[in-house]
This record gives C-alpha cells, sequence and structure tokens, in this order.
C-alpha cells in the first residue's frame, strides 16, 4: 500500500498520523521528523494554552472540540496501559481592556456565547472584588473563561500523540524531506513521492506539509507561495514572593500575557512589528525582561515590584503573515498536498479539531465532523483573509 507522508512529526503531523489511524486502521502512514529530540520544536517551547475567547466561528468551534480532546487525553491516547496526563487546568484567560477595547469584547463575548463557550464580562468593580492585585486605573471591562480555557503541558501532548500514533502502526522516520518528486495534469500538480536528505524518495498517496516555521520551503517545491515564517517569542519564568489567588491566564491591555507556573509564573508578549525579524536567532530577549516586561507588569500588579526572572528560553511562533489564522486543505494548484499550517501560536490548541479534519478529509474527500472550509488555504487564493480580533 502507498503511504501518506506526513512531513514534520510535530503535534500537528502527529495529531493527523493518530486521527488518520484511528478513523481507518491499517492505514499506512509515515512521519518525518528531522530532530526526534524535538530540541527547536515550537510543540515542546510553547507555553501551551487553550482558549474559547475568539471572534470567529470557526476559532471557536475548533478549541471546543480541542478543550474535550484534552480533557480525555488520558482515555483517547492511553498506550499499552499508560494512561497519559498532561497536566490540563482550567485557570481561565482574563482579558482586560480600556474603553477603545471594551466595545470589541462585548462584541466577541456575544458570538462565543451563542456558540456555548463559558465565559463572562466583569466591570472594574467585579474585577477588583475577585482580583483584588490587579490596578484597575485603565480598565474599562475584563472577559473571563469560568471554563474551557487554561493551561497544559503540550511536551507531554506532543509525545502522547506520538505514541499513541505508532501504536496504531504509524512509522517515524528520523529523516529530512528535501522535494517532492512532482507530476501534472491538465495544470494540476501531483505529487509522486517525498525526497529524503538520506537518498531516495518515498512514494505517497498524500504529501502532508505540517512543517512548522518551515512550511514555506515545502509548499514552495511545488511552486506554492505559503506566507508562513518563524517568528520568535520568548517566554519568560518568573518569581515573585507576591501570591494572587485564583490568577488566570491574564491578557493586559498592553498585549503582555501571565500566567502561573509552578510556584512562579511566566510571561511573554509579541514584539512591535518593526522588531519583529522572521527567523531571529532562538535566544531570549533577555532586555526585553528589564525594558517593558517588568515595568509593565508590575504598573498592573503592583506586588510585583518584587519580580524576578529566573530564566528564560525562545522558540518560533508558526506566524501566517496574510491574516494570522491557519492554513488547511488541498491547494488547488496540487491535488494531494495536504496543507496544515500558520497556525500563529494556536497550534497545541488546534491540532485535536484540525488532525480530525484532515484524516476525514483524506480518507472521504471531505469533512464528516466539523467543516474546516473556513480556515481553507483557498483563502489565499481569493485573496480572502480570516479576521481574527483575539490575536496574542
Amino acid at each position: 500500500m502507498v503511504p501518506i507522508v506526513i512531513i514534520g512529526g510535530g503535534v500537528i503531523g502527529s495529531a493527523i498520523a493518530y486521527f488518520l489511524t484511528l478513523q481507518q486502521p491499517g492505514c499506512e502512514v509515515v512521519v518525518l521528523e528531522r530532530d526526534p529530540s524535538y530540541a527547536r520544536a515550537s510543540s515542546a517551547l510553547s507555553a501551551s494554552s487553550i482558549r474559547q475567547q475568539f471572534s470567529t466561528d470557526i476559532n471557536i468551534r475548533i478549541s471546543a472540540f480541542g478543550i474535550d480532546f484534552l480533557r480525555n487525553v488520558g482515555t483517547l491516547l492511553a498506550c499499552h496501559g499508560d494512561a497519559p496526563n498532561i497536566g490540563l487546568h482550567e485557570g481561565g484567560y482574563l482579558y482586560l481592556a480600556t474603553a477603545v477595547g471594551a466595545a470589541t469584547l462585548r462584541d466577541n463575548h456575544a458570538l462565543q456565547r451563542q456558540l456555548g463557550a463559558d465565559v463572562t464580562l466583569l466591570s472594574p468593580a467585579q474585577l477588583q472584588k475577585q482580583y483584588p492585585w490587579l490596578a484597575l486605573q485603565d480598565v474599562a471591562l475584563g472577559s473571563l473563561g469560568l471554563s474551557g480555557e487554561g493551561w497544559f503541558d503540550g511536551y507531554l501532548l506532543l509525545t502522547a500523540l506520538r505514541k499513541k500514533a505508532q501504536s496504531q502502526g504509524v512509522r517515524y522516520l528520523a529523516d529530512e524531506a528535501v522535494g517532492l518528486d512532482l507530476a501534472r495534469s491538465d495544470g494540476v500538480q501531483h505529487v509522486q513521492a517525498v525526497r529524503l536528505r538520506s537518498g531516495g524518495n518515498l512514494p505517497c498517496r498524500f504529501a502532508v506539509n505540517a512543517g512548522g516555521p518551515w512550511a514555506a520551503a515545502i509548499a514552495s517545491w511545488a511552486g506554492i507561495a505559503l506566507p508562513v515564517v518563524g517568528k520568535r517569542r520568548t517566554v519568560f519564568h518568573l518569581s515573585s514572593p507576591a501570591e494572587l489567588p485564583r490568577c488566570p491566564l491574564l491578557i493586559d491591555t498592553s498585549g503582555i500575557w501571565l500566567r502561573p507556573e509552578g510556584r512562579g509564573f511566566i510571561a511573554g508578549f509579541a514584539p512591535p512589528a518593526d522588531q519583529d525579524a522572521d527567523f531571529a536567532p532562538l535566544e531570549p530577549t533577555y532586555n526585553a525582561f528589564d525594558n517593558h516586561v517588568w515595568p509593565t507588569l508590575a504598573a498592573r500588579i503592583p506586588a510585583f515590584e518584587a519580580l524576578r526572572l529566573q530564566s528564560a528560553w525562545a522558540g518560533y511562533y508558526e506566524m501566517n503573515t496574510f491574516d494570522h489564522n491557519a492554513l488547511v486543505d488541498l491547494h488547488p494548484a496540487c491535488d494531494n498536498l495536504v496543507f496544515a499550517n500558520g497556525f500563529s501560536g494556536h497550534g497545541l490548541q488546534q491540532c485535536p479539531a484540525v488532525g480530525r479534519g484532515l484524516a476525514e478529509l483524506m480518507h472521504t474527500g471531505s469533512y464528516q465532523s466539523l467543516d474546516l472550509s473556513p480556515i481553507s488555504i483557498q483563502r489565499l487564493v481569493d485573496q480572502r483573509p480570516l479576521l481574527e480580533k483575539n490575536i496574542i
């Protein structure tokens, strides 16, 4: 049997492999992963969280399936009697908005509630009562996820998906894809095989681009321009003697995010566009802590005057520069090259729904559960961006 070949064995590629062999036992799937240690993988370096607080129907529906999957990982991904525990903590997201952003929070909330998300709006007085450690002088409104939102161990999710996929017959090869063998008919290309760094090639029924930040290079082998780049994001590990009871994942009006991590906290931010180079070296931006993160957090949480930086790491966001949303499905220029790219920081929470949907697409020719066509790569061809207001 000619296999389905998945290029990239991170959380997206592994979720697709898992669902392919779950939906059709015996389906032959090969995953190519050039770095089995995952030392530079976004899946391993992510802050690993999930939220329902999006502004588009499709992203909310994707997350609804995602949280259900994560809640049941121990059962769904149990392997040889071992039930994985990814440490899911539904601590919620808390978005803070100034007067300028309050209307957007209200609009988003209406859609979120319509789709069943457990989200509530909080006035400054309600915020002060619930979180007395916050300084709210510029805050007009807050939006809090009461359930279905929180954080987990992304690396454990990746390893659980990989182990389960392997137990279902998926083969992982420590090799690198370096090109595609293509045929053309009536102006449409067809991938016949994936070329390997080790030499030779792998014939395939479908080739799946799950290359993360490096997905554009894979697309270019088929002459397809993919607006996906790696954007460095630093995660700061912090300690403070301050106690923040019931601290959620906080999204400050400045764009800085903060959440509990063990006995301390982790935090991060997106740099200004003119300082956000593509594929910047994966070195933490330590100076940003002193110059921006610490003073901003101390203004929002006065007890954080005593904040201390313990460590930091950096990873790549797989950024879709077209509209910051996932790009999935087949591209009209190639009838068997499947895209699963551009998640822009949402890959860990969106991998269950996208993995399930793309497996359905390859097995049946269409989506059978959640229709993922709103995030189809076709919108690049049509120049029709999907605008998501809640981008972190």
